[in-house]
């Protein structure tokens, strides 16, 4: 975790003006801070103050999460704002998600999205993975906070900001989760998946899709996806 942020070089400046921030944020895919002149990446990794303190207790990040309009994670105390998300990646989000609700119908699995979130009891993170499948959804819900626990499948689709930490450190406390049996990255610079799947000795396996033809399979939940269906309607198809 860092504490000192650095900002970003715009068009080969430092600082830069209000109207040439604003210009460059409605022209990138990430989302980015300004503050006096300087801008600033939106990583899930930098700490954010909340009621003056630096370290909250759970009940604390609970309520200030409740009260706020952004999503922020929690670990070991400290609470990071999560980066929003660009127009590319909610069309790849529509996409699987849509084909993740029409193959899972009638199933015991459910798929969710980012405002379902999600608390690990093993290693005390909270966060909003971008897809999220549950199975047998009854027992994997608090009721008294609407926190849910016990994923079957979790998916990133990555960005530039986050896709170090979306493949390091938090796939390594996602691992910590007994339940779950895979974890997808989808790329959203390029085409392709990256698929973790738990085998039979427990330990964890890559499996790429790579190619614009290729079948993205799901394996615990017997479910199939074309690429070309998660890449739909984006100019990825195209390049």
């Amino acid at each position: 975790m860092r504490e000192a942020r650095t900002p970003i070089t715009v068009n080969g400046k430092t600082r830069v003006s209000v109207e040439e921030y604003l210009c460059f944020e409605n022209q990138s895919l990430e989302k980015h801070e300004y503050y006096k002149g300087e801008v600033f990446p939106l990583h899930a990794e930098e700490p954010v103050i909340a009621y003056q303190k630096r370290f909250l207790t759970e009940e604390e990040y609970l309520a200030f999460e409740d009260a706020s309009t952004q999503k922020h994670e929690f670990y070991k105390g400290e609470v990071f704002a999560m980066a929003g998300a660009s127009d590319l990646h909610n069309e790849i989000f529509t996409n699987l998600f849509s084909a993740l609700t029409s193959q899972l119908k009638g199933k015991p699995c459910r798929p969710y999205g980012s405002d379902k979130r999600l608390k690990i009891t093993e290693n005390s993170l909270y966060t909003y993975p971008d897809i999220s499948i549950y199975c047998n959804v009854k027992g994997s819900v608090d009721n008294s906070t609407i926190i849910s626990k016990e994923p079957t499948v979790l998916i990133e689709i990555l960005s530039e900001s986050t896709k170090d930490y979306d493949r390091g450190g938090k796939f390594k406390l996602y691992r910590d989760i007994p339940t779950l049996k895979e974890y997808l990255l989808v790329d959203s610079e390029t085409i392709g998946v990256e698929g973790f799947k738990v085998n039979s000795f427990h330990h964890w396996e890559l499996e790429e899709f790579k190619l614009l033809n290729d079948n993205l399979t799901i394996y615990s939940l017997g479910v199939t996806i074309p690429l070309r269906e998660i890449y739909e309607h984006t100019h990825l198809l195209y390049k």
